[in-house]
């Protein structure tokens, strides 16, 4: 057999401003550029050390148990649900979006048996319809979407939905893949359980090691499980070996995975989480007043908006994948289209990380206004531009 001829990679140069990954930072991109060293050497010990200390500061906890785990976002997903969920334990999931079913797929491969609280795709949870649930399955998790990747809905009154289920003895697990980093998440004062995210978001890193933090209490019913956890790769009873005190092998992790998250986090603390936060209001803000100023409406509603996922209306009379296949063509700008529910319905646009700048807002808009244009869409792309500008201050 001859080798095969493949030529020198040179993959497009994209702006990134889809649900994600996001355009990495440069000084992220340099750091996985510096040397390897082995996964037990005691200089990446410290690197371990520092990743935990900066993961603890975004996720607003103290938790001893925050790690970074080997894989993508949904690795860190099955290591919450899969170690937390016992068979015959009864987890509660969402119905308002795609990642609740996912939860759902996990939550049934661990053992347990999943029952559901409703809300259209679209809207988030509504406490009364938590607490509803709960008296009438008892279920001992509850898992919820913090940032709805699918409709663009940020869930809010988290507090009380964590009061609810503690009043009922049960864990709560939140996916904070859309939110870590970009938006309000406050895991020990809203009292959650269990917190998991990726990377390529709004921490605009590549996927490869994502976060996750368990308080005492969920890791104490971990380390008490009756039989191990079905994944050996994600058992956080062996993990714990490994990211706990010891610093024992268990098994080889992505060091320039690593490497990258520990940049990401250090960009994260030089701006501060609460800056950061409002950062990501600002830049989505200004690409939310530029879409409505042209004539385009919004997904969600004001008061669950999402500012680092934005959820908008495709047009009448436009095909949402005409306009995105434009804009990759024409712009090298990469947006997505709706899943599931909101398949055809939306275009998906992320303002995370290094992508949430004024740059590329306006490129967005910009690039946005002119595809829709040229579907026949009734758009002022003038009045976009101009409404986006202003609220840039520019």
């Amino acid at each position: 057999m001859e080798p095969p001829t493949v030529d020198e990679l040179t993959p497009p140069d994209r702006t990134l401003m889809g649900p994600g990954p996001s355009e990495v930072h440069p000084r992220v991109l340099r750091a996985m550029s510096t040397p390897l060293v082995g996964h037990l050497d005691p200089s990446f010990i410290e690197v371990m050390n520092d990743v935990q200390d900066l993961l603890r500061y975004t996720f607003r906890t103290e938790n001893k148990w925050t790690i970074p785990v080997s894989g993508t976002g949904s690795a860190s997903m099955e290591a919450a649900i899969g170690n937390l969920v016992e068979p015959g334990d009864t987890m509660l999931v969402p119905t308002n979006g795609y990642f609740g079913g996912r939860m759902e797929s996990m939550a049934t491969r661990a053992g347990g048996e999943v029952v559901h609280v409703d809300a259209p795709w679209g809207e988030p949870l509504d406490p009364v319809d938590v607490e509803a649930a709960f008296e009438e399955h008892d279920p001992d998790v509850f898992g919820f979407v913090h940032a709805e990747t699918s409709t663009g809905v940020l869930q809010p009154n988290v507090s009380e939905l964590t009061s609810i289920a503690h009043d009922h003895d049960a864990y709560v697990i939140a996916d904070c893949v859309t939110s870590l980093g970009g938006v309000e998440l406050r895991v020990d004062d809203w009292d959650i359980d269990v917190a998991y995210s990726g990377p390529q978001k709004c921490l605009s890193c590549p996927p490869g090691a994502s976060p996750l933090t368990l308080n005492d209490r969920a890791m104490e019913k971990v380390l008490s499980r009756e039989e191990p956890a079905r994944s050996w790769y994600l058992d956080l009873s062996l993990l714990e070996g490994y990211w706990g005190d010891e610093r024992a092998y268990h098994h080889t992790a992505p060091i320039t995975n690593v490497y990258a998250l520990r940049e990401a986090l250090r960009l994260v603390a030089e701006e501060g989480i609460e800056a950061r936060w409002e950062r990501h209001r600002n830049m989505a803000g200004a690409l939310k007043a530029g879409v409505e100023a042209m004539g385009v409406e919004m997904n969600a509603p004001d008061d669950y908006w999402l500012p680092s996922l934005n959820a908008v209306r495709v047009p009448a009379g436009v095909t949402d994948t005409d306009v995105t296949d434009y804009l990759l063509e024409q712009y090298d700008l990469e947006i997505a289209t709706g899943l599931g529910d909101l398949d055809g319905e939306i275009f998906r646009i992320g303002c995370m990380g290094y992508s949430a700048r004024p740059e590329t807002v306006s490129y967005l808009v910009s690039a946005l206004g002119d595809a829709l244009r040229k579907q026949g869409a009734d758009v002022d792309v003038e009045a976009g531009l101009s409404a986006t500008s202003g609220a840039l201050g520019r």
